[in-house]
């Protein structure tokens, strides 16, 4: 079977992706594994003391190994921006960093990209990759806005770049390239000037994969539905890299309209002869009526053609504590099934927003402790 599932990807067929709307049973919480553990005051240790982090991604090898510099230290990129009062104002202002990671933590390397090199008006997230014989890093990011727009726009763009790693330097970036386009059919275009009800369309966080078994490389990324569009009309878009870096788009991996409008941050890994697909998402961009938590999410297949089952049977890997809900977002599974994240609103102690002395007092932006990921199949839990 598995033979003619990959004949068939071969033909360029798409695989046998998912729908996305099982609800969770009520009492998810009290099973051990599916929360991620309570971030405390000594876990929130700032990268800088005047920079935001958060959506971060490591370095990886084509194949998906952690690249490591010659004194064992790893390179990650995450989201940055100032200190603002109100740290939602980042996302206006988000450039890609390039961080180092050692036995010391994490410290800030400055911009990825030269200043007025992206084609938008901020970086949003994505994925890197680096050659280990020639060194050059593949980045592939967000563009949101276009460069030298005077009011900032929702709109989205997937880019392409690449970069000779020098040191701890990115040096001699070529000129960024546009290869993928919503095109409409499947996917909407992420066009918007403003949010509407809240809400926005996606076409961003661009993460690669390469398949071990086939070698083939694959793309996922945040999208809309242009099938389904409404006011939860979200999707994991799906498209297949050629040998030549030519992109083409293939129907969506995970498909949640009318159920949820935002699988952010989507990554891809193979573990135990299984592809895993894991996502992030909040519990207010679920329909109204439907109570589900802000969490890591997932589905796995036994092949990459699938068919694509969700994890733990309602897509649910761990969610935030039901004491501190928004103490952390954006998770990525490592190769070495660690998960990353970052602290967001922490330590509310049954607090809302509002109640604050200001936005700022209980806002992290900076990574969370790691966790670990257990696998058994279809199954998969998370430790400290």
């Amino acid at each position: 079977m598995k033979g003619v599932q990959r004949k068939a990807l071969a033909q360029n067929c798409a695989p046998n992706g998912l729908r996305w709307e099982q609800r969770l049973v009520a009492n998810w919480h009290d099973q051990p594994g599916r929360c991620f553990p309570l971030i405390t005051p000594a876990d929130v240790v700032p990268v800088d003391l005047d920079r935001d982090y958060w959506d971060a991604w490591p370095l990886l090898t084509p194949d998906g190994q952690f690249h490591a510099a010659a004194d064992g230290r790893h390179y990650w990129f995450a989201l940055s921006a100032p200190r603002f009062d109100d740290p939602d104002e980042r996302h206006g202002h988000a450039r890609i960093y390039l961080l180092e990671q050692g036995e010391d933590g994490f410290r800030s390397l400055g911009p990825a990209m030269p200043e007025g090199f992206s084609p938008g008006s901020r970086e949003w997230s994505g994925s890197a990759t680096i050659d280990p014989e020639s060194m050059i890093v593949t980045l592939w990011f967000t563009a949101s806005g276009r460069r030298g727009e005077t009011s900032r726009t929702m709109e989205q763009r997937i880019f392409r770049a690449a970069a000779r790693l020098a040191g701890n330097r990115l040096v001699e970036w070529q000129a960024p390239v546009e290869p993928v386009v919503a095109d409409g059919r499947h996917y909407a275009r992420a066009d918007q000037v403003a949010p509407i009800d809240g809400r926005i369309l996606g076409f961003r966080d661009p993460g690669v994969f390469r398949d071990p078994i086939s070698g083939d490389d694959w793309l996922v990324f945040t999208a809309s539905s242009a099938v389904e569009p409404g006011y939860s009309a979200g999707v994991i878009g799906l498209a297949r890299i050629d040998a030549n870096g030519q992109v083409q788009l293939l129907p969506p991996l995970v498909t949640s309209t009318g159920f949820n409008n935002e699988l952010e941050v989507p990554n891809l890994r193979y573990f135990d002869g299984r592809y895993y697909l894991f996502w992030s998402t909040q519990t207010h961009m679920f329909e109204p009526g439907i109570d589900m938590p802000t969490g890591l999410y997932g589905a796995v297949a036994d092949d990459m053609a699938g068919p694509w089952r969700l994890i733990n049977g309602d897509g649910l890997i761990a969610a935030t504590p039901r004491s501190e809900p928004l103490q952390s977002y954006a998770w990525n599974v490592l190769p070495d099934r660690r998960i990353s994240a970052f602290v967001n609103h922490w330590g509310l102690a049954g607090r809302s927003l509002t109640d604050l002395p200001s936005l700022r007092s209980q806002f992290g932006g900076t990574f969370a402790p790691f966790a670990r990921l257990r696998l058994d199949g279809d199954r998969a839990t998370v430790s400290p």
